[in-house]
């Protein structure tokens, strides 16, 4: 596949582009270690709610029917005040503007919408999340849906993504896909699809 084809970037948002303090959040507000609850509460329920099955009131309201007693009000204030970005993406995502489509590509919930207006904003051109294709990672559909909603061919755009399983799932449907471990060497990566980028320890400027 020629590298000037590459037209979009599509990410993975928490643990790839912003540090997730979901599970952080969920402790604050019950009290519990994150082993505790997900043994109490419903092992469909947050999957349900990333696809848009449910709304928030309902996903809360479900915890309380198992007895787990919540508090949305602290998993929110954790949530905003630890969601932050991971090592050099921010400086990543500058340095593709204009180069190519930023695009989010995550399993996420209604929240998603909020980071929309502060960490993502200007820094991607589309967000999308399973909160909008109703359908999660690593199912096929979900690349199908992105694909279709972006107007992309497969060989147009990369997927960079944290999971194993979820990059397995996207090279599965033709789409060139890396595991994220670090910003250094998703630059390599994305300098090695043809798009030039800095690359440290390499001597590349942007076209």
């Amino acid at each position: 596949m020629a590298a000037d084809r590459v037209r979009t970037v599509a990410f993975d948002v928490m643990d790839t582009v912003l540090v997730d303090p979901f599970r952080e959040a969920l402790t604050a507000a019950t009290g519990l270690t994150p082993a505790q609850l997900f043994a109490r509460r419903d092992p469909e329920l947050y999957p349900a709610f990333e696809r848009g099955e449910i709304d928030e009131a309902t996903y809360w309201a479900r915890h309380a029917e198992r007895g787990l007693d919540v508090d949305p009000s602290r998993f929110h204030a954790v949530r905003r005040a630890r969601t932050d970005w991971i090592d050099g993406m921010r400086e990543l995502l500058d340095d593709l503007d204009g180069l190519v489509e930023r695009v989010t590509a995550s399993n996420y919930p209604v929240w998603i919408e909020e980071l929309t207006g502060t960490h993502l904003a200007e820094r991607f051109e589309t967000v999308l999340a399973s909160h909008h294709l109703g359908v999660r990672k690593p199912d096929p559909a979900f690349f199908e849906r992105l694909l279709d909603r972006l107007g992309r061919c497969v060989d147009e755009v990369l997927f960079v993504d944290d999971r194993e399983r979820n990059v397995e799932a996207a090279r599965q449907v033709g789409l060139r896909a890396h595991r994220f471990t670090d910003a250094t060497a998703l630059r390599r990566w994305l300098a090695a699809q043809g798009l030039t980028i800095a690359v440290p320890g390499a001597g590349s400027s942007r076209r």
